[in-house]
């Protein structure tokens, strides 16, 4: 098993203060013929190489100085060579977002996720599942989150949840604190109190 580890990150010096090891595996292989000795290729596809590789992780990242994100995830891989970079959280992630009093204003789960980090742009893939401050709730397949222009937004089917109903579609754009939304392909609203309504009368007849 891994130890889990935590750690306090600033996105601004990311780069340059949160790398705790850089890992170079130089294998040369020989094999023999007669007199001659054939060495192999140096491995040299730096890009196809993480430069760091955590596993079982909580961390608190800032920016400017306040805690704004908590991610838990079981594997985080960093591409600092790949065009772009990228962080790349394979095995899940659940996020949580503050703010400036360290209240949750978000939070998302989803099986895979990719952080972009010079554009700082998230791509969640698989079961994405989101929860705002006022209680909704959001489903969809494949999310985006700019955080450079502070959106959110998918052009694939999301259903959302809210107390009295559900609205599903298929693309939307939001907030980041995903409470000001807007859904592009409306397929239907349906009232909590009508389902129980229906569901009460089916069961008396």
């Amino acid at each position: 098993m891994f130890r889990k580890r935590s750690k306090y990150l600033s996105r601004k010096s990311l780069s340059i203060t949160t790398i705790l090891g850089v890992v170079v595996m130089l294998l040369l292989f020989s094999s023999c013929g007669g007199r001659k000795k054939v060495m192999g290729a140096a491995i040299n596809n730096r890009d196809s190489l993480p430069v760091m590789a955590t596993y079982k992780v909580t961390t608190l990242i800032s920016d400017s100085g306040v805690t704004r994100y908590r991610v838990n995830t079981d594997e985080w891989l960093m591409y600092d060579k790949k065009i772009p970079s990228y962080w790349a959280f394979e095995k899940g992630i659940y996020l949580e977002q503050f703010d400036s009093l360290l209240n949750v204003d978000a939070s998302i789960k989803a099986d895979t996720a990719y952080y972009y980090d010079r554009e700082k742009l998230w791509k969640l893939i698989g079961h994405v599942d989101i929860k705002n401050l006022k209680g909704e709730r959001f489903n969809t397949e494949l999310l985006y989150w700019n955080q450079a222009t502070q959106k959110v937004y998918s052009d694939k089917f999301i259903r959302i949840e809210q107390p009295d109903r559900i609205i599903t579609g298929h693309g939307f754009d939001s907030n980041q604190q995903m409470t000001n939304y807007v859904i592009h392909n409306m397929e239907g609203i349906f009232y909590v109190d009508e389902q129980a309504d229906s569901t009460k009368t089916d069961s008396v007849k």
